[in-house]
């Protein structure tokens, strides 16, 4: 260990006048430069395509469903300078949805500068600017004097630990960065500073306006400011914003330890350690990610190596213990978040997308430190399955959460069985938006004489060496094929290394890690021919090196043969005995139930396949136009009736773009663990439900049926209604049969537009020891009142309960209405 980190510390001096990417500011740096992704020219049919949809439909898409965002800040503006009008409404983390959708309009202005985004931008700016204090304070809710004490505190930055206070500042930072990035306008960089500057002086030294005057000395509750304060420090180069990520780092852990349950418990937010002594990964697990990369790039820029030595063990208790096939973190609900080592269920998981988009940005930086392909290859996997799956091919749905097994009956993406359009909680969509064009910059990165190639795709570059620019193109169909050929064009003869990243997933196993293997070991059998004659290249830390004096229209072609593979679980993953999982390259695949005419679920694989009996072949219409569709036998259990029959899959990054039917990804091995559920309620899903009121002519039976509505405005199945009750408090009482974990509570409102219609607000209340008590929600839930879907709340931490009540205050002039609610529990699903 000690040699690696002496290796680690020369290597992060060695390469300091290379900077990253381009910004040398200090003594330290990551011994790599990876090429912005703004200098990667994509020219792909996997990647480009998306890159396009991403500035067409999702940023202008996104953009419209942040405008409650801007409104907000302009109400704030007015209320800050006396304007009068309305006060903003309350929201703790809603304008940080909308810097992330800045940010990544603002890469794509770096591709392509629209002149009418970068208009809608500038307008936005100016009143993010208007709503800022003087002083540099920049939170909605707290400015216009209208917090919720129980999420926000009473004064600014008294609730830290939950308020979104500074990871809003963090992503406002982000979009800041980009922006002047972009276009060399320093106005929102100035607004960022000014913020910069002040959470330096309140938090560290000390501000009479805030907390008495003494220094507040606390982590953020929810981790993203450190990885934005580096950035700035690398745009600017001012020590005082380093300094400020490494103090919220050492702070963590230290000075403030929650003390309780679920979103209070110290490991929730990391803060149960000091972060150098963390060793594995717990909690929440996008705050988790973000701390890691930030963790990474304080090493990188201070030399500090205790960062990096944590990062080693908490990197391998993930990998070993605690990531899915899929690339994706954060298996268990309720705190969305690491459960126990090997608790990865499949139907149940969570995986919030946006801790498969952190899991590469922790990933990369790892690569960046450790010049390592197998942190790539875990970014890859992230990226292309977990991370991609967030988003349709269409760029406008989105999936919050990431199961690896669906029945196309339970609405498990935050009220939905499918993509969601939005959430109340929108960060996964917004970081999609912001993940898709950076993503040409995790294709090459370069010291002074080595250019690593680390993602495949067709795509041209220029890359600086020491003394000469070396052009580089790529053309490649990966994923899908592992053939690459690549053209160097230096400007002149020039000696240097050129290293190919070999993946896992073509050596031993699919992902590094010891949580999967194949069940069939086949030889890696990659080849490197440098213009047309096989070059044996050495294998070194994932990575094939070719070291020549170079000239140009030099060509390389590399082969990384993409067999069907067949994939088992180690039996401490109790979820994965006796399944197999199908993967192919870096793709995870998925039988869906559109291709197979039935529930996949009924699919088993006894025998895994020769490889040569597996069929590949594009799809060759609709919107999954050019995905390599995987075909071979299979078992199939019809009602105990066993037969053969083919089985279809496709990549699980493309699953739910033709209906929200069942999906599988581990399949199993004999006939007798084949279930299908038909999804029918027997008796009523609850013992009994009691409401306030009931017109006659509907009835309280319909919360229990289990039927399912098509819209809010369903009238082919029974509903509750409290016609002609307008505009009186309504309550409704549902009696579990027996004391149950509950894991979430979904309400479908009734709503015909009339006499009928959501609820102005509403609430819920637990029964224990035979007394109601308030439900305290998950502190990313609000209590929606959407059309057309399940409006769902988490409790806070563990809550046990043989009854629920939900509380509701009607519109003026309008009644209430419920189609379904829906109480999940936690499920004894093998983990």
């Amino acid at each position: 260990m000690r040699v690696l980190i002496l290796f680690i510390l020369f290597a992060m001096m060695e390469f300091v006048t290379a900077g990253q990417p381009g910004h040398a500011v200090g003594k330290y740096d990551y011994p790599l430069v990876p090429m912005p992704f703004n200098k990667v020219k994509l020219e792909d049919e996997f990647w480009l395509p998306r890159l396009k949809t991403q500035a067409k439909v999702t940023v202008p898409f996104a953009l419209d469903k942040t405008k409650p965002a801007v409104e907000n800040l302009r109400r704030c503006a007015n209320f800050l300078h006396d304007r009068g009008g309305q006060k903003p409404s309350v929201h703790r983390f809603l304008s940080s949805d909308l810097y992330k959708v800045m940010e990544g309009a603002a890469y794509l202005l770096m591709i392509d500068r629209d002149q009418n985004i970068e208009k809608r931008m500038d307008e936005i700016i100016d009143i993010i600017g208007d709503a800022q204090k003087d002083d540099g304070y920049l939170y909605v809710s707290h400015i216009c004097g209208i917090p919720n004490h129980s999420e926000m505190g009473k004064t600014p930055y008294s609730w830290v630990v939950h308020s979104h206070e500074l990871y809003t500042m963090g992503h406002m930072y982000e979009g800041a960065i980009a922006y002047y990035r972009a276009t060399g306008k320093d106005k929102w960089l100035k607004i960022a500073e000014k913020s910069a500057q002040h959470l330096q002086k309140v938090f560290f030294e000390g501000d009479p306006n805030y907390n008495g005057g003494k220094p507040i000395r606390q982590a953020p509750g929810h981790q993203e400011i450190e990885l934005a304060l580096c950035k700035l420090y690398r745009t600017t180069e001012n020590r005082l914003y380093l300094d400020l990520a490494k103090n919220f780092l050492d702070v963590r852990g230290v000075t403030y330890v929650p003390k309780g349950e679920g979103v209070m418990s110290p490991e929730y937010a990391q803060q149960h350690k000091p972060v150098v002594e963390q060793e594995k990964a717990v909690g929440h697990a996008v705050r988790a990610a973000y701390m890691y990369a930030g963790m990474a790039d304080v090493s990188a820029l201070t030399g500090d190596i205790s960062y990096a030595k944590a990062l080693d063990k908490i990197w391998h208790n993930i990998v070993d213990a605690k990531m899915h096939i899929t690339g994706g973190l954060g298996a268990v609900h309720g705190i969305e978040g690491f459960g126990p080592d090997y608790v990865l269920p499949n139907k149940n998981a969570y995986n919030e997308t946006c801790a498969a988009i952190a899991n590469v940005f922790f990933n990369f930086r790892m690569f960046l430190l450790h010049k390592d392909a197998k942190y790539m290859d875990v970014a890859e996997v992230s990226l292309l399955n977990n991370s991609l799956a967030g988003v349709n091919m269409e760029g406008n749905k989105f999936f919050y959460v990431n199961p690896l097994e669906a029945d196309g009956k339970k609405h498990f993406n935050h009220g939905k069985k499918g993509r969601s359009p939005w959430f109340d909680c929108a960060c996964c969509p917004s970081n999609i938006a912001r993940l898709m064009p950076q993503v040409s910059g995790y294709m090459y990165a370069h010291t002074d004489n080595e250019i690593y190639v680390t993602l495949y795709s067709s795509n041209s570059t220029e890359i600086q060496l020491k003394g000469c620019k070396v052009g580089v193109k790529q053309i490649s169909y990966y994923p899908f094929d592992g053939k690459v050929l690549l053209t160097i064009i230096p400007e002149k003869k020039k000696k240097f290394t050129l290293k190919l990243r070999i993946p896992t997933w073509a050596q031993e196993k699919f992902v590094p890690g010891e949580l999967y293997s194949y069940v069939r070991n086949i030889p890696a059998n990659w080849t490197i021919k440098v213009n047309g004659r096989p070059v044996k290249a050495t294998l070194n830390k994932g990575f094939a090196s070719v070291e020549r004096r170079w000239k140009v229209g030099d060509k390389v072609e590399l082969n990384i043969p993409m067999p069907v593979r067949f994939n088992t679980c180690i039996d401490k993953v109790k979820a994965n005995l006796g399944r197999v999982a199908v993967t192919c390259g870096p793709l995870v695949y998925c039988a869906e139930e559109v291709d197979n005419d039935r529930p996949v679920q009924r699919f088993f694989i006894k025998d895994v396949p020769e490889i040569s009996s597996v069929k590949q072949e594009p799809i060759e219409e609709g919107v999954l136009n050019g995905v390599v569709r995987i075909e071979f036998s299979a078992g199939i259990n019809i009602d105990e009736d066993i037969q053969e029959s083919n089985v279809k899959l496709v990549p699980y990054y493309a699953w739910n773009n033709r209906g929200e039917k069942s999906m599988i990804v581990w399949f199993p091995r004999n006939a007798d663990m084949v279930h299908v559920s038909d999804g029918s309620v027997k008796e009523g899903k609850y013992a009994s439900v009691k409401t306030s009121h009931t017109f006659y002519d509907d009835t309280e039976t319909a919360i229990s049926d289990g039927k399912q509505p098509k819209s809010s405005f369903d009238t082919s199945i029974p509903r509750w209604t409290s016609w002609p009750e307008k505009g009186k408090k309504q309550w409704v009482e549902i009696l579990i049969s027996e004391p149950k974990e509950i894991r979430s509570i979904g309400v479908y409102w009734y709503d015909d537009n009339d006499g009928v219609q959501t609820p102005g607000n509403w609430s819920l209340q637990y029964r224990k020891d035979g007394k109601w008590k308030p439900f305290e929600k998950y502190v990313t839930d609000s209590y929606s009142t959407f059309k057309n879907k399940y409006n769902v709340v988490h409790p806070a931490a563990k809550l046990v309960s043989d009854a629920i009540r939900i509380n509701m205050n009607p519109k003026p002039n309008a009644c209430v209405g419920i189609l379904d609610v829906d109480i999940e529990y936690e499920t004894a699903e093998k983990h």
